[in-house]
């Protein structure tokens, strides 16, 4: 970890060729973000300048740690939403305070799981889960939008009870309100379909905002009811200078863990999904467990300035992508062009309305519905589709926290019973001249026959006793060897050992032995210590070799030989 980070401050030098391009895509990125990240603050129900704030600081310390030379650590919805579900018990006066106290929390985590190298846990969260999280997410961010899309606020909590109390009232929607929201909604769309579609969110939201300014105009009449819009303004001031230092308070730390748990799972796996998505520059993925720790430090300097937490942005990396970013100055650039947008623009963001921002979030709720990947899923099967709708209402009607560990069980689960029920047996039947075939196992072993099973899955818990049901009935046999194939298995259960244990005896039983093929030596130290091999002799382990199929003939040649020697007991012919 310590050479990978000074191979990348290394790098830090900008390369002449790259430079311009990075900044053109870095400016990009702060003009169409500065709105948003003020959208993603709303979604946590803080001040909308937090989300500027966590830009500044993000972006940059990101860059600079992260295994990922492309990967946008920044704001997201997903984790605004899961935020925002974190501080709803949280009195309004304090609520910067526990963000604060949360996003350290989240850093810290992610910074921890860097340093242990815990990358590899991310694919035990299954796509069933994460498609019906991510849907769930969205789903939420549409409704909970819908007050200020419309001025009327619902007393409700729930996201989705506002979103039906207000078809109950529609009524007492605000019009100027709805108007502005609508039409921003319709210009959004309608720009996504042209060549500025990379400027739709920033224009949408320029053009909205001067419309409700001449509206509000003395001389056009009608101005009280426009002026009754509400604005970012409205909601809260934007500081015209960088931000302050801000200490957590430590009162809300037993308050603030297992959400700060659920929300850095949610920020992990959505880094995975960038790193695993965009390549770094010689064609090679990045470490997983590097970003892990890069959005770790990128979350504890955010939680500096009472950041929202960041994490790695699907769709923040796609834009500087598409816009032409070269190397890391890209993400450190954009931070600096947000510093000085809030310096030099800060009158003019605070003037944006409340019900343009509620239609830009909408938009993104509808970009992050993952349809095709949820259909993909339902016919997949009816096991992944049941845990995709699981998860999907459990996003709406739990806290987040709880939805997000709830997925996370359900994809342990469904990982172990998948993998403890996978397991097949077959029969390899020698071709005179010829490959051998694989049939289906017999359900009874022949007598005065060699019998040769392979097996295919796990040989752990619940498998090895399927496997035990699978193989050959020994009741009606007499003077038979069979063996089990186990190339490529490095360790047995104890299990499975069992299983090996009484298929051993009865056929002893039955004057017959059992054979294990292409066995590894960690597997025949296994089968020492436990006592199996004494069972089962040592002449009937055969070990693994690197040509594929010399364990099998070799023990086919020894059981050949076996059967043709007289049963034991048996009278000698006479001389």
């Amino acid at each position: 970890m310590r050479s990978g980070i000074g191979t990348t401050v290394a790098a830090l030098r900008p390369e002449r060729s790259h430079l311009k391009s990075d900044l053109i895509a870095g400016l990009t990125f702060a003009i169409v973000n500065v709105p948003q990240a003020m959208g993603h603050a709303v979604l946590a129900a803080v001040n909308p300048v937090l989300g500027i704030y966590t830009l500044m600081v993000a972006l940059p310390v990101g860059a600079l740690f992260t295994g990922s030379v492309f990967m946008n650590v920044s704001t997201t919805a997903a984790l605004s939403v899961a935020a925002g579900s974190a501080l709803a018990i949280v009195p309004e006066d304090q609520r910067t305070q526990a963000l604060a106290t949360l996003v350290l929390l989240v850093g810290a985590i992610q910074l921890l799981a860097g340093l242990l190298r815990l990358g590899f846990l991310v694919r035990f969260v299954s796509n069933a889960v994460m498609t019906g999280f991510l849907n769930g997410v969205a789903v939420l961010i549409i409704l909970g939008q819908l007050g200020d899309l419309t001025g009327y606020q619902s007393p409700f909590r729930s996201s989705v009870a506002r979103g039906l109390d207000l078809l109950l009232h529609l009524h007492r929607v605000d019009p100027p309100t709805t108007a502005i929201g609508l039409v921003t909604l319709g210009l959004i769309a309608l720009l996504l379909r042209t060549r500025w579609n990379r400027f739709a969110f920033i224009i949408a939201i320029g053009a909205s905002t001067l419309a409700l300014a001449l509206l509000s105009l003395p001389s056009l009449g009608g101005q009280q009811s426009w002026q009754a819009v509400q604005t970012v303004g409205d909601v809260a001031n934007i500081p015209r200078n960088l931000p302050e230092l801000a200490m957590p308070a430590p009162r809300w730390l037993p308050f603030m863990v297992l959400p700060a748990l659920s929300v850095a799972i949610i920020g992990l796996i959505q880094g995975a999904g960038v790193s695993q998505g965009y390549p770094n520059p010689n064609g090679k993925f990045p470490n997983i467990s590097r970003d892990f720790f890069g959005q770790g430090m990128a979350n504890i300097v955010a939680s500096l300035v009472s950041g929202l937490p960041a994490g790695g942005s699907i769709s923040g990396t796609a834009l500087i992508m598409s816009a032409g970013a070269r190397s890391r100055w890209t993400n450190i650039s954009a931070g600096l062009f947000v510093a000085a947008i809030v310096l030099v623009a800060a009158p003019l963001a605070e003037l944006v309305p409340m019900p343009a921002l509620a239609a830009l979030l909408i938009v993104a709720g509808l970009q992050g519905l993952r349809l095709e990947a949820a259909q993909t899923i339902w016919f997949t099967g009816r096991v992944p589709g049941v845990v995709m709708i699981i998860t999907f209402l459990a996003t709406l009607f739990l806290p987040l926290q709880y939805a997000v560990l709830l997925g996370v069980a359900l994809s342990v689960v469904l990982y172990v019973v998948q993998q403890s029920n996978k397991v097949v047996v077959t029969w390899i039947v020698p071709v005179e001249g010829g490959f051998p075939l694989e049939r289906p196992a017999p359900k009874e072993l022949p007598s005065g026959q060699f019998t040769m099973l392979q097996i295919y899955g796990s040989l752990f818990f619940a498998a090895a006793k399927s496997l035990e049901e699978m193989l050959p009935s020994v009741d009606n046999t007499t003077r038979a060897v069979v063996a089990l194939g186990l190339r490529g298995r490095t360790e047995i259960g104890s299990t499975f050992i069992a299983v090996l244990q009484r298929y051993v005896e009865a056929l002893r039983a039955r004057d017959s032995k059992l054979m294990l093929v292409g066995v590894d030596q960690r597997v025949l130290d296994q089968l020492t210590r436990t006592g199996l091999l004494q069972r089962i002799g040592e002449e009937n382990i055969f070990m693994a070799t690197p040509q594929v199929g010399e364990a099998m003939n070799r023990a086919a040649a020894a059981a050949h030989a076996w059967l043709r020697q007289p049963p034991a007991g048996a009278d000698r012919p006479a001389d």
